[in-house]
């Protein structure tokens, strides 16, 4: 690749740094989306799965339940009061685990040049001397980058006990969703609520449907989520 062409994208890379660091404040996840979603469930009561015998996390686990909670509210449901069977069943599961991305980066040498002496005032000679290149660095090869991203996901998913020939320990699955977040944010609990938030935006949603839902954060200003912008 000629010269020239080497320092064009070495300004474009670092002006995409710069975007990237003036974003650093957004959130951006992948929302995956099924769902037979019922014409009636309208202002329908739900509650969530039994917590697993022996399970470790459980305030944890209730934590996440509730910024779903807050989400199903939001939309018109209603949590079932206290003993009282709910027609939807509501499972989560949050996880966190984290991968590498290999990348490959330009890499350049800044080479200095000799400046050789001239002709000086009143017939003295200024002597020569060594600088850096005014051309800037040279492009001289690639160099592998590794990178460690943490991926951090919300599952939650909906059984209806009113539909057609559901049994109460197997009724049938009526909205499954997963949020992704792949990034630089190591600490899931600090993600669950734009998580919980990215499942139920535009719910119930186009079945069978991936789409990116970004949030701004707003520095508290407009609470612990921000504003979210949705890219379809």
């Amino acid at each position: 690749m000629p010269l020239i062409h080497k320092r064009f994208w070495s300004v474009a890379l670092l002006g995409a740094a710069l975007l990237l660091t003036g974003c650093a404040a957004t959130v951006s996840t992948k929302v995956t989306n099924f769902n037979a979603w019922p014409a009636d469930a309208a202002g329908g009561t739900f509650g969530f799965a039994p917590h697993k015998a022996g399970d470790t996390r459980e305030l944890e686990q209730s934590t996440y339940e509730q910024y779903v909670r807050e989400e199903l509210e939001r939309l018109g449901l209603k949590a079932a009061p206290t003993g009282q069977p709910a027609r939807f069943v509501v499972e989560v599961d949050a996880s966190g685990s984290q991968r590498t991305v290999r990348t490959l980066q330009p890499v350049y040498q800044n080479y200095r040049v000799f400046m050789p002496p001239r002709p000086g005032p009143n017939g003295t000679t200024i002597p020569g001397y060594w600088s850096a290149d005014m051309i800037g660095g040279q492009y001289i090869g690639d160099r592998e980058v590794a990178r460690t991203l943490q991926v951090s996901k919300l599952r939650v998913q909906m059984r209806d006990r009113r539909a057609p020939g559901a049994a109460a320990a197997t009724a049938p699955s009526v909205f499954e969703a997963t949020a992704t977040y792949e990034g630089g944010m190591d600490n899931l609990p600090d993600l669950v609520p734009y998580l919980a938030k990215a499942v139920f935006d535009g719910f119930p949603g186009q079945n069978g449907q991936t789409r990116e839902v970004r949030f701004e954060m707003a520095d508290g200003k407009d609470g612990p989520v921000g504003r979210i912008t949705t890219a379809r």
